[in-house]
């Protein structure tokens, strides 16, 4: 899998810095910044120290739709619950939840908000999955560049695990999701609804063998009804 390190309108140079820092040492080299700031003046590469590499190949995107749009799994980070979602992935379990897609998800994102108030409802709404790290203390929260540096390292262990076959639109957890949004509006069930969001989020817990299973059961309701 390619794991990629979302950080969405960073204001603090340093934080992307150190968030490059974080992202190297623990053996990822993939940055997508969403508006940034000056992430590339001295104050950056002070803090970056040996992972200016990261910061000079780092790809810079306008909008959020632009920077996931070529992307499998989307991941976001949180420090609070909010209404829009309501599983949340503790940090320690995120591993094993995107191991288990084995096969039906390549390119990974994690995305990061804003250092003074995180992400927006409508941008979480955006990923698959919401995870947070327990915090014994909720204040203070930890900064952008120490939560980059818990998910890199939660996540470590995934990058030298076997690469898996080509992924096909025919096995994919994306081509999942758009077919059971297809099954869902055709049976009438509108996007505003609660059960709609619902359906779509618990999604995202699926391991490889139900993703496939799931797959069989939507081509056949598509043989019978023609839905998408």
């Amino acid at each position: 899998m390619i794991f990629n390190f979302l950080l969405i309108e960073p204001s603090v140079p340093e934080n992307v810095g150190a968030a490059a820092r974080a992202i190297k040492t623990m053996g990822f080299a993939r940055l997508r910044l969403i508006k940034p700031c000056n992430y590339l003046c001295d104050e950056a590469r002070w803090l970056a120290h040996g992972s200016n590499d990261i910061l000079d190949q780092a790809l810079v995107f306008d909008t959020l739709d632009e920077a996931i749009a070529d992307l499998d799994f989307i991941v976001a980070t949180t420090a609070k619950k909010r209404s829009v979602k309501e599983d949340y992935i503790p940090a320690n379990q995120l591993y094993k939840i995107i191991e288990n897609k084995n096969g039906t998800v390549q390119n990974v994102g994690v995305l990061f908000g804003r250092e003074e108030y995180g992400l927006l409802n409508e941008e979480l709404k955006k990923c698959h999955a919401v995870t947070s790290v327990p915090l014994t203390n909720p204040y203070p929260s930890l900064n952008l560049a120490q939560a980059v540096m818990i998910y890199a390292y939660e996540l470590s262990g995934m990058i030298n695990l076997p690469q898996t076959q080509r992924i096909t639109n025919q096995n994919s957890f994306n081509m999942l999701t758009k077919n059971v949004k297809h099954i869902l509006k055709h049976i009438g069930m509108k996007e505003d609804s609660s059960i709609f969001p619902r359906i779509i989020e618990r999604l995202s817990l699926l391991a490889d063998n139900d993703i496939h299973l799931l797959h069989s059961v939507c081509n056949k309701i598509n043989e019978k009804y023609r839905v998408y």
